[in-house]
């Protein structure tokens, strides 16, 4: 698969999971935010959306095999990341900023679904080709998953 084609297909499934987890999380805000402050419903809207764009991403778009833990592992410390800078921004842009919290939030996705890309193409989803594996990439592996 090309570069652009992974590019594309990424657009699809982010798109996707956008619409997923900010519409998840429009409705949690709108059945619970009175009762659960914002910032937790945002926490549980977003490892529910995790789970949702692993099984897209792994499967649709970088269509990686084997070592399943890993790269749940090495993709939810990547969404690990976005969220604790979501949390920071979206409480800055209400709290401080005195921002809509959808909108403060809409605002936070489009800012880091780009650098996800980057992130997961080179480190949730890596794969190691044979000739340039180290003997701790081989460990990591799987049993009988491919090295490429």
């Amino acid at each position: 698969m090309t570069s652009r084609q992974q590019g594309l297909r990424y657009l699809l499934v982010g798109l996707w999971n956008t619409v997923f987890g900010y519409g998840l999380f429009a409705l949690l805000l709108a059945t619970l935010g009175d009762r659960v402050h914002y910032l937790v419903l945002l926490v549980a809207a977003t490892v529910i959306a995790i789970l949702n764009a692993f099984a897209f991403y792994r499967a649709f778009v970088f269509r990686a095999s084997g070592q399943v833990l890993l790269d749940l592992a090495r993709f939810s410390a990547v969404y690990l990341v976005a969220l604790v800078v979501n949390i920071a921004a979206l409480a800055l842009l209400v709290e401080m900023a005195g921002l809509p919290i959808l909108i403060a939030q809409a605002s936070v996705v489009a800012a880091t679904a780009a650098a996800s890309f980057f992130a997961h193409r080179s480190f949730s989803f890596r794969r190691v080709s044979h000739k340039h594996a180290t003997a701790a990439d081989r460990e990591r592996a799987a049993p009988g998953a491919p090295l490429r």
